[in-house]
């Protein structure tokens, strides 16, 4: 839902908004105001009051100084003494206004209870004196109606008693001594109820140098005054005299001033001060009244604050606990429509700064950035400390008027401003920028740890209380998380420790680092890095070789599947051919020689637009590497902490160069060749695939990348092979082929299948031949026969340089033609049937056969039960003859059931100079794996 912008809701008073407001118009002038000359927020008791919030300080004493006007008690000498800017001027106007009795206490906001508490009905009107000691000059008599006023004594009688008050001091103002105390309680009593306001006092008194005498009399005659001033209030029932004192060294200034503040303190201090300082929930009031109107819509306040409670309450772990305190709701209905963290900056922070004024200080600030706000129709819900517009000149010099020298550059460069790297960091990143998040984020840091000092043990503010000044109900916290983790990359003045961040006028070591960057060379220096880099995260996977920014001369032309990762020079993308040119160079090459086993090598190349990132995160780990080596070698000296923020620097710019590395080489380059319709095939053309640069390993992306685009066959389908062979090699003339040459083949030319190893088609040839419908094989070729031929029988094939596999045709008619060799010799071998005579009763001879036993029947022939042959086979031949063996003697023994055929083989080797211990393991392995009954070696 779209929150209502605080300017539709909260309306600035019209010196704020129209920016027509003087700083000095916030300075309190109570001598201005004595004399008339102050402006209506000022002069104008009512105004004065409507705009003034009375703290609980401020009630304490007016309760005091109404019970003293009256003559009810009260304290009759009250020092207000606190912090430069801690509203003792704005206290002392109040007094004045109350005493002066211009306007009824009844249109006085705030005051009437004050009264009512006292016991007062009505205040009598008081003679008021007013001392602003900057106005005043020892040295310098004014002229007050008939006569000529010396003495802060004459001044204060004059003011009373106009000339007649002022005859009663006149020779003690002439002669610059004090008047005592008879004299001054004669004059109190004459003109009561009598209020003396007295402020600036140690800039008056300063001016007296010791041992000089002025006009205004000595520096001891002023003491002794004040002194019988104090003691003749207390006698009159009805005088009061309310004085201010600094308690900071910046307002006493000189060796003289302390020293007469040290004097004043003497006297003012008999009666114990009641003022209590500015409290940040009072002054989330004091503000608002002053800079802005009366907000009648206070449902709409409500509704704004319920949703940020609410924000708060949904993203706990994103901000400080106390955020989800009930009262933390009430606070920011307070401070409406500045955000509490405002004032908790501020007032925690700020008001530590020697020069900043807790009261005047925070609204001079507000004023300036409301005004801007404004002007440029902001339309945030709160003013936050993520909101200062330090883009601004006025607001910028407001804010750095108060801290020490050199915070120009760093609000430049590092906090706000077109130029500045956080809004460059929103103009480059949509998600940060749509809710201007760098900026936000480091205005909030620099408002949080500005005033922080080097000398302070815990600097800087917790990454919450960055979300919590940055973040409202409109925007994600984690946005603004992610911000402050790229503004801590790139800012020079940003410091970091553990969760601690913080602006410093002293540059990071981030600008040493940038400084050091650039002396480190792309070729010298960046591509071994990434060289090595590539080296410890891709391993070989199936490959034979990974060959990292290898030259052509020195990448092997062998059968063996190869990865060739391109250098970062030969980058590649939609409309940059630098990696296809080389790659090119790589594949027809090796060296000034022709590469003749093409097929044998895919690439990867660097993406081009990624190129300078890796590159910048390059030279970034190695300038932080090289500060923390010189730091070890003390060739740098550098604090404990800048110390640990290079080492942790260092940790994470070489943690994310892997990552980067892997979001670089993103490019997988397979060179192919397609058939041309015309016949042959077309020139080298390349397949780019984009590798997913998210996997957790780049072998394993590359290696399934291939597989499933085909480029690299794992597994391959006999009819695959059959129909390549009848594409491109049998001819009419050609219908058999060496194995070893089909896989050279296969290694060498881009029109065929990429196969991992020739283990893929010795598997598609025994697939294939185990049935009848694609190819033969045989071992080899010799007398007109073809040893070990296999056509629909399983066979076990290995690609060399003797076996041949053999197209369907002629495999078919091989086939016929031993079929029909089995069948004669089948005939020829079969028995003839026996020749025997017939005796009819002839008297010719015919051959009678001889009758055994007295049977007249010839036994037939015993059958042989049992088979058995031995045979020598030599070692280089014993896989083909052995498969003879099989097929034309075991084939057969096993061709009726019932035969029991046991095959026993004997191996004996001999070896003059004896067998290597590794083989001698080797075989006894292997013996064992295949169940040897007996596995000896002897000596």
């Amino acid at each position: 839902m779209k929150m209502t912008p605080w300017r539709e809701i909260a309306t600035p008073h019209d010196d704020v908004l129209k920016g027509t407001f003087k700083q000095a118009e916030f300075a309190a002038d109570i001598s201005q105001v004595k004399a008339g000359n102050a402006g209506p927020e000022y002069q104008n008791p009512v105004n004065f009051f409507e705009r003034t919030f009375i703290t609980e300080g401020m009630r304490l004493l007016l309760d005091s100084v109404v019970k003293r006007i009256s003559g009810k008690g009260g304290d009759p000498v009250i020092q207000l003494q606190t912090a430069f800017g801690g509203g003792k001027t704005h206290t002392l106007l109040s007094v004045y206004h109350l005493a002066e009795g211009k306007a009824s206490a009844s249109d006085l906001r705030g005051i009437a209870p004050i009264l009512d508490d006292a016991g007062v009905t009505s205040l009598p009107q008081a003679a008021i004196a007013v001392i602003d000691g900057n106005q005043l000059s020892p040295s310098q008599p004014k002229k007050r109606g008939n006569v000529e006023v010396r003495t802060l004594w004459g001044e204060i009688a004059w003011q009373i008693g106009g000339d007649s008050g002022y005859s009663l001091v006149a020779d003690a103002d002439r002669e610059g001594t004090s008047p005592g105390k008879e004299v001054l309680i004669e004059l109190l009593k004459k003109y009561a109820p009598v209020v003396i306001l007295m402020d600036e006092m140690v800039a008056y008194v300063r001016q007296l140098e010791e041992g000089k005498s002025y006009p205004g009399g000595t520096f001891d005659s002023n003491l002794s005054f004040i002194q019988a001033l104090t003691e003749a209030v207390a006698a009159v029932p009805n005088a009061l005299l309310l004085a201010t004192l600094p308690e900071s060294d910046t307002e006493t200034g000189s060796v003289m001033g302390q020293k007469s503040l040290d004097a004043l303190e003497k006297y003012f201090g008999r009666i114990q001060a009641i003022w209590k300082p500015v409290a940040t929930e009072e002054a989330f009031e004091i503000v608002r009244r002053r800079l802005f109107n009366t907000i009648n819509d206070t449902q709409a306040v409500d509704s704004i604050c319920d949703s940020f409670a609410e924000f708060y309450r949904d993203n706990a772990e994103a901000f400080p606990n106390e955020v989800q305190e009930a009262s933390y709701l009430r606070r920011l209905k307070n401070s409406y429509p500045i955000h509490p963290e405002v004032f908790t900056r501020l007032y925690e922070d700020w008001s530590s700064l020697d020069k900043f004024q807790r009261t005047r200080g925070v609204l001079q600030l507000l004023a300036t950035v409301i005004y801007r706000l404004w002007k440029d129709g902001s339309a945030e819900p709160m003013i936050m400390p993520g909101s200062l517009p330090l883009y601004d000149p006025n607001v910028k010099n407001q804010s750095i008027y108060y801290l020490p020298q050199g915070w120009d550059p760093v609000i430049d460069k590092d906090v706000d401003g077109e130029n500045s790297e956080p809004a460059d960091i929103d103009t480059k990143i949509p998600h940060i920028g749509a809710c201007y998040g760098a900026r936000r984020a480091a205005r909030t840091i620099f408002m949080g740890s500005a005033p922080s000092v080097q000398g302070q043990t815990v600097r800087g503010i917790e990454i919450k209380r960055i979300v919590l000044g940055a973040a409202h109900p409109e925007t994600k916290p984690a946005i603004f998380s992610d911000a402050v983790n790229r503004l801590k990359d790139r800012l020079h003045y940003l410091n970091v420790d553990s969760d601690r961040y913080w602006f410093d006028t002293r540059p990071n070591l981030r600008r040493e680092m940038e400084e050091r960057k650039r002396r480190f060379d792309d070729k010298e220096d960046v591509f071994p890095e990434i060289s090595a880099r590539l080296g410890k995260i891709v391993n070989k996977g199936f490959f034979s070789g990974v060959h990292i920014f290898t030259a052509s001369s020195d990448i092997p032309d062998t059968l063996d599947l190869r990865l060739v990762i391109l250098p970062p020079d030969k980058p590649h993308s939609k409309t940059c051919e630098m990696a296809t040119v080389a790659a090119k160079e790589i594949l027809v090459k090796r060296g000034s020689a022709p590469r003749q086993h093409q097929n044998r090598i895919v690439f990867m190349a660097p993406d081009y637009d990624n190129l300078p990132r890796l590159k910048d995160q390059v030279k970034t780990y190695l300038a932080w590497k090289s500060i923390v080596d010189d730091v070890k070698q003390m060739r740098v000296n550098l604090d404990m902490l800048q110390t640990k923020q290079a080492e942790q620097n260092m940790e994470n710019a070489f943690g994310g160069l892997n990552r980067m590395v892997s979001e670089c080489y993103q490019w997988l380059m397979c060179p192919v060749q397609f058939p041309s319709r015309k016949g042959g095939v077309v020139t080298i053309e390349w397949e780019n695939f984009r590798l997913n640069t998210s996997s957790k390993s780049i072998i394993s992306e590359v290696e399934d990348k291939l597989v499933s685009e085909e480029m690299v066959l794992k597994v391959w389908s006999p009819i695959h092979l059959d129909n390549m062979l009848k594409q491109w090699f049998w001819k009419e003339d050609q219908q058999e082929l060496k194995t070893q040459r089909l896989w050279g083949d296969i290694c060498n030319y881009l029109y065929l299948p990429r196969l991992l190893d020739s283990s893929v088609l010795q598997k598609a040839i025994e697939s294939g031949v185990s049935s009848k419908d694609y190819f033969a094989f045989a071992d080899g070729y010799s007398g007109g026969q073809y040893k070990g031929f296999k056509f629909g029988h399983p066979a076990s094939v290995v690609i060399d340089d003797s076996s041949v596999i053999m197209s369907l045709q002629q495999a078919q008619e091989y086939q016929a033609k031993l079929d029909e060799e089995a069948r004669k010799k089948s005939e020829a071998e079969k028995p003839k049937p026996s020749v025997s005579g017939t005796d009819n009763g002839d008297d010719g001879g015919g051959l009678t056969p001889p009758t055994l036993g007295g049977d007249d029947t010839v036994p037939p022939a015993q059958k042989s039960t049992r088979f058995y042959s031995t045979i020598d086979l030599e070692a280089q031949t014993s896989r083909m003859k052995f498969d003879d063996i099989y097929q034309e003697i075991i084939t057969l023994l096993t061709s009726k059931p019932g035969v029991n055929v046991r095959v026993k083989l004997d191996i004996e080797a001999d070896a003059s100079e004896g067998f290597d211990d590794n083989v001698q393991r080797a075989v006894r392995e292997n013996c064992s794996t295949l169940d040897f009954k007996e596995a000896e070696f002897e000596d």
